[in-house]
């Protein structure tokens, strides 16, 4: 997903099989000092190129590449549910001797109170830190010493976990998991020194980057009123005051057995796994699994606008409307149909955003559409462009609404939808090779709510999208009071800028 997983994992390390375990007790394990990891956030986009490639139909084929080399069938896929609640899926994949093991938890950015944004994510970094049994340094070194990879991710939805190994190293996965599941201690001096890390990560990533502060702006009025609205990494202002009760509290608060689900995909069978599951999670007291609203379908917004001048290159536009996902669509159909949607748009050089927008009326210099429909909340529908020289953004604006208003009164051909498909199911192609693809499908669907058989209905389901039911789409939601507009402009140098430049 973008926005899955940035950056190259970590090596890490595993034990010799038959080695005793780290620690005794009732968690065996280890802890983990840490290099940040990216964090899962909707990045600015880049639509100086040809456009953004569609995030819902990667994420479709994605789903769809994970399906068995025999048409129609899912590789063998256990899940089961521990006493204390830890949910527990393993996917056998015998192709080749290795294993991913994720864990992930049922709480991201969508879920912190105002005062405490981005805790999600400074907690994320935190337990990579101090453990009852280990001290910061000590997972790294275990996982290095054996070859291993590791890393961690955040989101507005969820916080994942994961290791990659040679798959005889399963034990030593589950037990540093197991141990910073139960055991994570926060030590102040620690926590201070990361606040600056997470502070750096910040300042890079967003506030000395003109385009992704842009689009931080925009989120804010996207989806308004939502955890959505705030960024995954939390505001400046309120990272630089975080204190360690807040992450512990937040530890504490979330990071149960029954908040969690338990990802194994590889060279394994349930046979090997139960009873390692068994030994290092069963004796890990169950908690109390926090509330989280039931995702439902918000009322439009109303029409929103935003003007900003900020030092970026050239000047860009964003449209997004606010519509349903595939967890909170009154019928989950809707979401094929919005999938094909942004497909006949931007699913190629052939859509028409390409066709009559950037070689036809040579309006954009780049454009983009995408729609965002699996998340916990809804779902959100973007447009991105940059014009060519001498187009205003207003006029460009005009054009890609004139683009909507034909797609919402003459159906697309069967061609076009055919043509989405195929790019859809070519997936099929794509990741079957990948345990760690895999790993990441089912604990994405486990987050946001849906059942990872889920990809054994894609195709069916993409197929029976009408071009009727395209058009009534773009009518029924690409609508003013759906939709969110900013207009970025580059800052003009004042002339005694200018004059300073020449001296």
């Amino acid at each position: 997903m973008d926005d899955a997983v940035g950056g190259e994992p970590k090596q890490a390390g595993a034990r010799e099989p038959g080695d005793a375990p780290l620690v005794t007790g009732d968690a065996a394990g280890a802890g983990l000092s840490y290099h940040p990891a990216p964090t899962l956030e909707m990045r600015a986009p880049d639509v100086r190129r040809r456009g953004n490639t569609m995030r819902t139909l990667w994420l479709l084929a994605m789903l769809l590449a994970s399906t068995a080399p025999q048409a129609g069938n899912l590789p063998p896929t256990h899940e089961w549910t521990l006493d204390n609640g830890l949910t527990v899926i393993v996917r056998e994949d015998h192709r080749a001797p290795v294993v991913t093991v994720m864990l992930w938890y049922r709480v991201g950015s969508i879920d912190e109170p105002a005062g405490m944004t981005g805790i999600s994510h400074m907690l994320e970094h935190m337990m990579f830190k101090n453990t009852t049994h280990l001290a910061p340094g000590d997972y790294t070194s275990l996982v290095s010493r054996f070859g291993g990879q590791t890393n961690a991710f955040t989101s507005y939805e969820y916080t994942g976990y994961y290791q990659q190994y040679e798959a005889s190293r399963l034990p030593l996965a589950l037990e540093l998991e197991a141990e910073r599941m139960a055991n994570l201690e926060i030590d102040a001096e620690e926590f201070s020194r990361e606040v600056q890390v997470v502070s750096e990560e910040r300042r890079q990533r967003t506030d000395d980057n003109p385009n992704a502060l842009a689009w931080e702006k925009f989120s804010g009025i996207l989806r308004p009123g939502t955890g959505y609205a705030h960024p995954i990494i939390g505001w400046r202002r309120e990272i630089e005051q975080y204190h360690p009760d807040q992450a512990v509290a937040w530890y504490q608060q979330w990071y149960a057995p029954g908040n969690a689900v338990l990802v194994i995909a590889g060279d394994v069978t349930r046979e090997q796994v139960s009873p390692l599951v068994e030994q290092f999670f069963a004796p890990i007291p169950a908690g109390t699994v926090p509330f989280r609203p039931a995702p439902r379908l918000a009322d439009p917004a109303g029409s929103r606008h935003l003007d900003l001048v900020l030092p970026v290159q050239v000047p860009a536009l964003y449209m997004g409307w606010n519509v349903p996902s595939l967890a909170t669509a009154s019928d989950k159909h809707t979401f094929y149909v919005l999938s094909m949607l942004a497909g006949v748009l931007d699913g190629g050089s052939s859509a028409r955003i390409e066709t009559n927008l950037v070689r036809g009326q040579r309006l954009a210099a780049g454009a983009g559409a995408g729609y965002s429909g699996l998340s916990r909340g809804d779902g959100v529908f973007t447009v991105t462009a940059t014009p060519v020289p001498g187009v205003s953004l207003a006029s460009l604006q005009h054009a890609i609404e004139a683009e909507i208003a034909r797609l919402a009164e003459h159906p697309p051909a069967p061609a076009e939808l055919d043509r989405v498909r195929a790019q859809v199911l070519s997936g099929h192609v794509f990741g079957q090779d990948s345990v760690f693809g895999q790993a990441m499908e089912l604990g994405y669907l486990a987050m946001i709510g849906e059942d990872w058989r889920l990809s054994a209905e894609m195709a069916d389901a993409l197929a029976r999208v009408t071009p009727e039911e395209v058009s009534a789409a773009a009518r029924e939601w690409l609508v003013p009071a759906r939709r969110a507009v900013a207009h970025v402009m580059p800052e003009v140098a004042s002339p005694a800028d200018e004059e300073g430049t020449h001296e």
